[in-house]
């Protein structure tokens, strides 16, 4: 049996080690605090930062289309006949807006060139003549690629407008009305879109540009914070008093993580839900949390940075140097797949990768941890990793 000497050295064990941990805490808890107190007094970056989850998205959901619109047409009908006009009709809105004919080719060419007109549809003289005749005829389409997403699109709606009418054509020669069985096999292709039925664009720009947003700030504010303690000579007092420098990383990442959260919060129910109308199909608690484990992961790629800087103004160099590849390259903006392979195997290594497919899983998929379980592990992973090397680095530099 113990005797009542040893019982009272274990309390007193157990209760060294619960106030150890207590006063470790209560310094993480200070600390952060310091933090966030001295972010408040940056009243021009606190500006910045609701403007960017709170208006910025709206202009950028709202601002910016990928898909076709109002593409400028210019027509050089050289027959004005009846099937002229009809094919001429075909190509309207939203795709297509119809700016005027033009009365020689070259003129439509000097308002591609000069970049006031996007495409030339340029009709021949007997257009109609030769359908009647039922001799092969040949519309020429000339289009401004200098936009290549823009000018491909257009081709490809333009080549759709084209077949259309070809068929009908050839229906109409076969005698097959518009209410009666057609006599000639067809194949029909049923389309069943998923996730955005209604193709809505603003879902994607928004979402896409607050990604964007919590990047950009998760590895500006710890870095640039950590930075300035070192311009204004403060890390060396910070490193002399009681607090461990994983105390000094970790209450800059706390602090920039919870105003990162807060900000995307702000943006989820100011604009993503009451303005776009975007889905929230999955767990916005999970999303959230998934929220801070990304914050941390690149907040950990910024104090890293910060390590190897002097000032501010190269804290800024370095990030264009990382955050611009990881937005462009991602698959933030462009389909992933559609880039080379050396591309994707590199963006392995990029924690906004997978934070895109869990983002977009939960919003607006709806699934749940069982689908993306691997993609929130290969982000801890990187994130730990992340954060060691900056830790390490720091230690180092002041040892």
């Amino acid at each position: 049996m113990p005797g009542p000497e040893l019982e009272e050295r274990v309390n007193r064990k157990d209760g060294s080690s619960f106030e150890v941990v207590r006063l470790w805490a209560l310094r993480l808890v200070v600390m952060t605090r310091k933090e966030l107190l001295q972010l408040g007094r940056d009243v021009p970056l606190l500006l910045f930062l609701l403007y960017s989850f709170s208006l910025s998205v709206y202009i950028s959901g709202a601002g910016i289309a990928m898909q076709l619109s109002n593409a400028s047409l210019l027509v050089h009908d050289g027959d004005h006949s009846e099937s002229s006009r009809e094919l001429i009709h075909r190509f309207r809105e939203p795709y297509f807006r119809f700016d005027g004919d033009v009365s020689d080719p070259k003129e439509g060419l000097a308002r591609l060139d000069r970049g006031t007109a996007m495409v030339l549809l340029d009709i021949p003289p007997r257009f109609h003549e030769s359908i009647l005749g039922r001799e092969p005829v040949t519309v020429q389409l000339q289009v401004d690629t200098t936009n290549a997403p823009q000018g491909l699109s257009a081709a490809a709606y333009a080549a759709r407008i084209v077949g259309g009418f070809s068929f009908d054509l050839a229906l109409s020669r076969l005698g097959a009305a518009s209410n009666n069985q057609m006599p000639m096999p067809m194949v029909e292709s049923a389309h069943r879109v998923w996730f955005n039925q209604d193709q809505d664009e603003t879902w994607f720009q928004s979402i896409s540009h607050i990604l964007r947003m919590i990047t950009l700030f998760a590895f500006l504010l710890p870095a640039a914070a950590l930075v300035r303690e070192k311009e204004h000579g403060t890390v060396e007092q910070l490193l002399v008093s009681p607090v461990t420098p994983l105390q000094i990383m970790l209450s800059k990442v706390l602090a920039m993580t919870l105003v990162i959260l807060a900000a995307t919060t702000l943006a989820m129910v100011t604009v993503l839900k009451p303005v776009f109308g975007v889905p929230i199909k999955g767990s916005a608690s999970l999303f959230l949390l998934v929220t801070v484990l990304y914050t941390f992961t690149i907040a950990g790629l910024g104090l890293f940075a910060a390590t190897v800087t002097k000032n501010q103004a190269q804290v800024g160099m370095i990030a264009l140097l990382v955050i611009a590849p990881m937005l462009l390259l991602s698959g933030i903006t462009t389909p992933f797949e559609a880039m080379p392979p050396w591309v994707q195997s590199l963006m392995a290594l990029s924690p906004l990768r997978y934070y895109i497919d869990v983002t977009y899983g939960v919003l607006l998929k709806g699934v749940g941890l069982e689908l993306l379980w691997d993609s929130i592990l290969t982000m801890a992973l990187l994130g730990g990793v992340l954060f060691g090397l900056g830790l390490w680095r720091f230690r180092r530099q002041f040892a």
